[in-house]
């Protein structure tokens, strides 16, 4: 069976507004980058999100406006931002519906999705924080169709009386994303490395779209079975996508693009213009404040100048930073599609990112 598509037409017929959705991947590493950036320009929007270990990927669609509720245990593109930048913003503002479960119990979780479980119990969290703060409250949860009523419920252990645990719910996803080195026409991959919660939310979800680096034949697939990873009844989508992962790593291919990464770590700092403005007005306040508590400081006072001139040039126009608006409409939406993307990256620029065979990592970028 022949389950190849665009990338264009598998996001259109897969990904509805509204849908429970989880991606793969691990923070920077082999994120389904150009299936996020095509539902970007798509538009679809109010996900119900199991983001597991997240990073730029849900970041950008946070700082869109395209969550509705987010569930997840942290969110960050390790080794560039410790906390991903429009995921806090969103969050301090409160302009997030944001749950928190520990790493360790939402990959459990994730898994009980695709064992089918109704609920799973476990030892974990117990008389933590997280037992007992509730990022959505119980009344709040009532109102989202696509969210357990509750958090959380201690329970006695029916083998074992006295006994408690928590029974955590299990998420019930619409659609799974998942970025692949290898995948034949039936949807049948192989995920070289960690596969992360990949395979467990590829068998949970009821639409599965995989974008793979390298579209092989169904009969390359079958010559190692103990090679593929999931297998191709889980998948309705197959697109072949080269450098799908970009910005992010992809295992035995391509290294994490630090310029790109770096460069999202500073534009996402502000969501658009009005907003460097009036973080760096506030940054030159507090640099001031400082500068006039310790007058015998000339290394405060060299501080307090700088930031007042990039304040002032802000205000008038002359000199704004790129902001999170600024990234997305240089590397999102000014393209049509991946190949265009790809054009605009460059090839030399992709070529450096490529690992070398016997390290295993690239030696150029």
């Amino acid at each position: 069976m022949n389950k190849v598509y665009s990338l264009h037409d598998a996001v259109e017929k897969f990904v509805e507004s509204g849908d429970c959705i989880s991606f793969g991947g691990f923070t920077t590493n082999r994120k389904p980058y150009a299936a996020v950036y095509e539902i970007l320009r798509q538009g679809q929007k109010d996900f119900t999100v199991w983001a597991g270990p997240a990073g730029g990927d849900w970041d950008m669609m946070i700082g869109e406006g395209r969550v509705k509720a987010y569930i997840n245990c942290y969110t960050a593109n390790s080794g560039y931002t410790n906390v991903s930048r429009r995921f806090r913003a969103a969050i301090e503002k409160g302009q997030l519906t944001y749950e928190d479960y520990s790493q360790d119990v939402l990959m459990l979780q994730l898994h009980a999705a695709s064992l089918g479980l109704p609920f799973l119990p476990v030892r974990l969290m117990q008389g933590s924080g997280l037992e007992q703060y509730w990022g959505i409250s119980e009344e709040v949860r009532k109102t989202l169709e696509k969210v357990d009523d509750k958090k959380l419920v201690r329970v006695e252990n029916p083998f074992n009386p006295g006994e408690q645990v928590i029974a955590v719910p299990v998420p019930k996803l619409d659609t799974a994303i998942i970025h692949v080195q290898k995948a034949s026409p039936d949807g049948t991959c192989i995920i070289e490395g960690d596969e992360f919660h990949d395979v467990d939310i590829a068998v949970a979800a009821r639409k599965v779209i995989v974008t793979c680096e390298d579209l092989v034949s169904d009969e390359y697939i079958r010559r190692d079975p103990t090679l593929t990873r999931i297998f191709g009844q889980c998948v309705d989508a197959v697109v072949h996508c080269p450098y799908g992962a970009w910005p992010s790593q992809c295992y035995n291919y391509y290294d994490n693009d630090s310029h790109a990464l770096k460069e999202y770590d500073k534009a996402s700092k502000y969501q658009d213009g009005e907003d460097a403005k009036a973080q760096l007005a506030k940054a030159a306040a507090k640099a001031e404040k400082a500068a006039a508590a310790k007058p015998e400081d000339a290394k405060l006072a060299d501080a307090a100048a700088r930031a007042k001139k990039a304040a002032d040039d802000a205000a008038a126009d002359v000199a704004i930073p790129e902001t999170f608006k600024d990234f997305l409409d240089k590397w999102v939406y000014s393209v049509k599609d991946q190949d265009e993307l790809l054009d605009k990256i460059g090839g030399s620029r992709l070529l450096r990112l490529k690992n070398e065979p016997h390290l295993g990592y690239s030696t150029r970028h």
